[in-house]
């Protein structure tokens, strides 16, 4: 029988910064997150997009941001100690793409500040496929070639889906915590 066929993850470029966002935003299109942030569709539809351009945008060196030659899958991860906190342009750029919706972004946000772990961790903070390369393996040769790079030291992430839970755990993560956004917001998974 033969092997699969490895897949190539390079690091992005800012020349793959649409292709990068048509992904992700095609990824999260059912997303409990995003439906709380933007419960009305047609906002969503626009918001979204924009807000994956800042998140790409924002999200360089001492991070990671891996691709798959075709940008069909996508991995955002921030290095340990990287600071959270977005400057006062970075925060009008937010302001400006999702409107009063940033104070639900801002409660996500803060929920899951709260929740990271007390020592420094690489944070996988997005991991994308498009829907019509579901399946191929895609997904998990992007978070394993993160994994790869990082080596030996401790790793983060967590869900709103659940069907996400034995993906993530295949690849060797456990749950260690759920919560909820408060104010009715969605639920999670560390």
């Amino acid at each position: 029988m033969a092997s699969p066929t490895p897949i190539d993850i390079r690091d992005a470029t800012p020349a793959d910064a649409s292709r990068v966002v048509a992904t992700l935003s095609r990824a999260f299109e059912q997303d409990p997150v995003f439906d709380w942030v933007f419960p009305d569709t047609a906002a969503r539809a626009r918001s979204v997009p924009k807000v994956f351009d800042l998140f790409f945008s924002g999200n360089t060196p001492p991070g990671m941001r891996l691709v798959t030659p075709d940008c069909a899958a996508v991995t955002l991860w921030q290095a340990p100690n990287t600071p959270g906190e977005i400057g006062l342009r970075a925060a009008w750029r937010m302001w400006r793409a999702t409107g009063s919706a940033i104070f639900r972004l801002k409660r996500v946000g803060e929920a899951v500040e709260a929740h990271f772990p007390p020592q420094p961790f690489w944070y996988l903070q997005i991991a994308g496929v498009d829907p019509t390369h579901h399946g191929t393996g895609l997904g998990r040769a992007i978070v394993q070639a993160g994994l790869d790079r990082i080596g030996n030291a401790p790793v983060y992430l967590e869900t709103s889906k659940p069907k996400n839970l034995g993906f993530y755990e295949s690849l060797g993560f456990r749950v260690v915590g759920e919560w909820d956004v408060p104010g009715g917001g969605p639920h999670f998974w560390s």
